[in-house]
């Protein structure tokens, strides 16, 4: 592929020139321009909610937990080794403080703050005083070097294959440090980025004397790629195509990192997925900073399958909690699906690197999918609780957290919420690409020459978006505005997913006022004319709820559809309704109606519609009454408290779950010797398929091991009983829970104690089936589980019944 000079748009927010490195090199670009984050404010109200919450709540919580956490503290005996300094956390715990770095950075721009500017320029003083001498910057090695952290290795690059995370710590730091350079200007963190990336590249690489290594954990590939284009120096491109060239040539090999095999020669997204998206994206990087066609094919490839094959509608990428990784073609579950929010955002970095590698809009449809439901939905609205997994479906045992001690997810949404404004726009040559829909004010330069742009929408509640041209100093050019593919009848650029209602919408573009015809052109309707200080460009798309069916092949989708409106995926939520939403049956043409509800969930439009819900009486006939549902968008679920919530509802009869009516063990009082919320799951009535499926609400011990714990029902009355049957739950083999040892039951007898009931001729601990036993009859208030985890592993249970 013809490589281009780097337009004068990016050069004006990176470094003066490769001379910083006293190397001058021609730097090369992509063959699109993205526009910096710093030339874009958003004005927007749905996008404006999202930056107020992580400037006053997510970036500040950031930091104190840096503080509280001991992040800072880590660094600071860095600065001073010792023998007597306690190595704890884990060995990415660095990433935390650059991220959130990078995150306020970006708020610099838009809300610039002094004292918030001088915070980081405290931490960072704090974080040049650990780098040695010769740039290394790791310190759950150097605060330690004797004793450093499990994961570290006995020396440098060890174990950076497999758990160190020493490169993975250099990519967020790069990463952080461009951010920071861009947002105010200074060095201070680029330098120490710069100094910590020659170490690498002089102690990584294929000459004498040099390590042959890969990272285990991917994002140092892109990192470098971005490094390059800020210094122009050549030889930090050079270190990320070598990183990715070496991949699956080192002896450490294995699907999980994708090491398999080389990268080239990929074909399917496996794996753990951010890794693998992280990875995919320095993939699109090194194809399109070189043109290396290989990569361009192998990306391409590997992009095809994921969105025919292992993309939720949500736009989350990473079904299983197996090794937090991509399932096999198809493997879609719902309760669940893993989509972790780090994937999440790395399905849109990879996205929109194809976008500036190909030019099509089918990459921002992926992006936007993604921004707009399985990325948002990972932190709360008002910026304070986290998910780690966005599952699709829920019984209640999914709640946001205030924070992890893995804080990855956390301190990823704080990097990427305040970069929005630099996905907005893009340019190439005399063409403006206008890519997301965002109230903003844009200054951008066209063919070198100064542009102003004003974006004024109600996106994502309705399709109507106008664009001002305020000043246009680049006489002739092209304004590209991409028709997204729900307007164009396409839900994913594959046939992973389709409409089913067979309506046909609609879209309309005028130019102050007239009306202008186009053929799309990659899925952009162009616009080229010598622009004038006050025109107006008027666009229309039509917004109407959609039903969506999944691939046939999508098991756990059959007979189910769910629900969009513009952008936006749409779940059905307990608050919202007064019954069992698993027992809904949405009529075959569903009708709904948009409510708008500014007060409630921050502003949200609410869709409604006829359904009918079935449930089985006490005599075990099947019941169906009318109902009306409510839907409400799916980012917005689990701010009102535990309960139920689906995104695929049933439409055939075959995928229905209807009400059972209540039993002994559903009607008891549960306790454990470990208190988790989702001790409920133990008798909501839902067993395993198989011993694979894990799609259900299960409940655990871990990270307990060896030890005796125990479950307890407190019958609402005395009752009699004579069997009991228990689910296990297993997740071998990346998993820390296997069967127990052994297990027992007890009974309470009159006198209120334990007693183990008699006649049990075996405790079975088989996987995916019930374990039953039978026993002599006994009266009784309550009854008691037993069980001993194994020696190394933890155990849990999907359900245990009583009889």
């Amino acid at each position: 592929m013809k490589k281009i000079l780097i337009s004068a748009l990016l050069l004006a927010t990176l470094l003066p020139s490769a001379k910083a490195q006293g190397n001058k090199t021609e730097t090369h670009g992509y063959p699109i321009d993205p526009i910096p984050f710093t030339s874009v404010k958003v004005t927007d109200s749905f996008w404006g909610q999202r930056l107020k919450a992580s400037r006053e709540v997510t970036i500040p919580l950031a930091f104190s937990k840096c503080e509280e956490n001991g992040r800072y503290k880590n660094f600071e005996m860095a600065a001073h080794p010792s023998e007597n300094n306690k190595v704890t956390g884990f060995s990415f715990d660095d990433t935390d403080v650059y991220k959130t770095i990078e995150g306020a950075s970006y708020l610099l721009q838009t809300y610039p703050d002094k004292k918030l500017k001088k915070y980081i320029d405290s931490v960072l003083v704090i974080v040049a005083a650990a780098q040695e001498s010769d740039g290394y910057l790791y310190t759950a090695r150097t605060m330690n070097p004797k004793h450093p952290h499990e994961w570290a290795g006995s020396k440098r690059w060890e174990k950076v294959e497999e758990l160190s995370h020493e490169f993975y710590n250099l990519g967020h730091m790069v990463e952080g440090a461009i951010a920071h350079y861009q947002a105010t200007g200074q060095r201070n963190f680029l330098d120490i980025a710069i100094r910590y990336a020659d170490c690498v590249c002089r102690e990584i690489g294929p000459n004498p004397g040099q390590q042959v290594k890969v990272p285990g954990h991917q994002i140092a590939e892109m990192a470098l790629a971005k490094l390059y284009l800020v210094t122009g120096n050549k030889k930090y491109l050079d270190q990320a195509k070598f990183f990715l060239d070496e991949r699956g040539r080192t002896p450490y090999r294995n699907e999980y990192n994708q090491t398999h095999k080389p990268v080239t020669e990929q074909d399917e997204a496996v794996g753990h997925a951010v890794r693998a998206a992280y990875m995919y994206s320095g993939m699109a990087d090194v194809a399109a900073l070189t043109g290396d066609s290989a990569y361009i094919h192998a990306i391409d490839r590997i992009w095809d399958n994921i969105v025919s094959k292992k993309l939720y509608i949500t736009g989350g990428i990473g079904a299983t909690s197996q090794g937090e990784a991509f399932g096999k073609n198809y493997e879609l579950p719902n309760m669940s699906a893993y989509c972790e929010t780090c994937a999440a955002i790395g399905n849109v970095y990879m996205n929109y690197r194809l976008f500036l590698l190909h030019g099509e809009s089918k990459y921002y449809d992926v992006l936007e999918r993604s921004l707009y439901n399985g990325l948002i939905s990972g932190v709360s609205l008002d910026g304070g609780g986290f998910f780690y997994p966005n599952p699709l479906e829920s019984m209640g045992q999914h709640q946001r957290q205030p924070w992890f001690g893995c804080a990855c997810c956390p301190s990823n949404i704080c990097r990427f919420i305040p970069s929005l404004p630099g996905y907005i726009y893009a340019v190439k040559d005399k063409s403006v690409y206008v890519n997301l829909f965002v109230d903003n004010n844009a200054t951008l330069k066209v063919d070198g020459k100064k542009v102003t742009l004003r974006q004024s929408t109600q996106y994502p509640w309705n399709g109507d978006i106008t664009v001002h041209v305020d000043r246009n100093s680049a006489g002739q050019f092209a304004l590209k505005i991409r028709i997204p593919g729900w307007v164009r009848n396409e839900v994913t650029p594959s046939d992973l997913y389709m409409f089913t209602d067979g309506k046909q919408l609609q879209y309309a573009i005028r130019v102050n006022g007239e009306e202008v015809k186009s053929e799309l052109q990659n899925g952009y309707f162009v616009i080229d004319r010598k622009w004038k200080k006050g025109d107006k460009v008027d666009i229309h798309f039509d917004m109407e709820p959609r039903t969506v069916q999944a691939n046939p092949k999508v098991e756990a989708d059959r007979g189910r559809i769910a629900i969009e409106r513009g952008p936006l995926v749409y779940c059905a939520e307990w608050p919202d309704n007064e019954f069992d939403i698993f027992s809904v049956l949405l009529p075959r043409h569903p009708e709904f109606t948009v409510v708008e509800t500014p007060n409630l969930l921050y502003g949200i439009n609410q869709l409604k519609t006829d359904a009918q819900i079935l449930k089985y009486n006490e005599e075990g006939y099947l019941n169906v009454e009318r109902t009306r549902l409510t839907l409400i968008p799916y980012y917005a679920w689990a701010h009102r408290g535990p309960g139920s919530m689906a995104v695929w509802l049933p439409q055939e009869l075959n995928a229905t779950r209807p009400s059972q009516p209540a039993t002994l063990a559903s009607k008891s009082k549960v306790d454990a010797s470990y208190k988790s919320s989702a001790l409920s799951s133990i008798h909501d009535r839902l067993v395993p398929k198989d011993e694979f499926d894990h799609s259900i609400p299960y409940y655990h011990w871990w990270p307990k091991q060896a030890s005796t714990e125990w479950i307890t029902y407190e019958f609402p009355e005395k009752a009699e009983i004579k069997t009991s049957t228990v689910y296990w739950f297993d997740d071998e083999p990346w998993g820390g829970c296997r069967t127990p040892k052994s297990w027992k039951l007890y009974y309470r007898n009159d006198q209120g104690e334990w007693e183990s009931v008699k006649g049990v001729s075996r405790y079975g601990t088989d996987k995916g089936v019930g374990n039953k036993i039978m026993f002599d009859p006994v009266e009784t208030t309550a009854v008691k589980l037993e069980i001993v985890l194994p020696d190394k592993y933890s155990a849990g249970i999907f359900e245990w019944e009583v009889e």
